[in-house]
């Protein structure tokens, strides 16, 4: 059952070490600026928590993982400043991810557009099915995937980041990404995809959990940078946003 609440929902679960983040919203599970601000608190907060050794990011129902960010708000944005605040949704929760003293697991089950990715990439292992295709749509409306990039390109490579981008009308399946290094494994169903999480969360929330710190760090070494870059790459989607060009292809999508 998925949610039906407007502003979406967020729930966080704690089990035998194992923290489980839990969003949906009734939009293909989307993001508007106030789900990606608890999820950036989410994280925050398990992130100092001693009882928590893994955490498990997953959304509501069997189909869509993420679609992104809110097309509502999107299509809402009349200034620069308004534009940055909204691209800085997705900074902010990558960089969230990225500081979290605990490793990170995707669960992964269906599709997945634009910020969507930026999160599957910012995950410390993800797992998927079959149905987990993925694009980055944002050159058709007249941005570009300005935030995320950094995390995807860590993930797949600049030639990924390029070939995934570019074709900015094409989704790439679930074998795509894990070829590129996307996805660790993927899945014919739900049911082995969960079983999996179970058994790969369970088994490293029984590690040394200094080692498991010491690991994320290394992980994401070089990454300082982010904390300013992924800003200054908000102002840039924000500023595009405003072109008559964004304008006239956002409202061929308006209902």
């Amino acid at each position: 059952m998925t949610t039906t609440r407007e502003n979406g929902s967020l729930y966080i679960s704690i089990e035998n070490k194992i923290a489980t983040i839990e969003f949906g919203h009734p939009a293909s599970n989307s993001f508007p600026s106030e789900l990606l601000e608890r999820l950036q608190k989410g994280f925050q907060t398990l992130s100092e928590d001693e009882s928590v050794n893994v955490i498990v990011l997953k959304s509501e129902g069997e189909k869509a993982f993420c679609a992104g960010a809110s097309f509502d708000e999107l299509v809402a944005v009349e200034s620069m400043q308004q534009g940055k605040l909204f691209f800085s949704g997705f900074a902010n929760v990558i960089n969230a991810m990225r500081d979290c003293n605990k490793l990170i697991i995707g669960r992964i089950q269906g599709k997945t557009v634009g910020g969507g990715v930026g999160l599957a990439a910012a995950c410390d292992y993800v797992l998927a099915t079959e149905a987990a295709s993925i694009k980055l749509s944002e050159l058709s409306i007249g941005i570009g995937p300005f935030v995320i990039a950094p995390a995807v390109e860590r993930k797949i490579g600049i030639s990924g980041l390029a070939e995934l981008s570019l074709a900015a009308h094409e989704w790439k399946n679930a074998y795509w990404a894990k070829e590129k290094g996307l996805y660790a494994k993927v899945f014919d169903s739900i049911k082995e995809l969960d079983n999996e999480i179970l058994l790969f969360s369970e088994k490293l929330a029984s590690y040394n959990p200094q080692a498991l710190l010491e690991m994320k760090r290394i992980l994401w070494e070089n990454t300082a940078s982010w904390k300013n870059l992924l800003h200054e790459r908000a102002a840039i989607s924000g500023e595009l946003v405003l072109s008559e060009f964004s304008k006239q292809a956002l409202s061929r999508f308006k209902k």
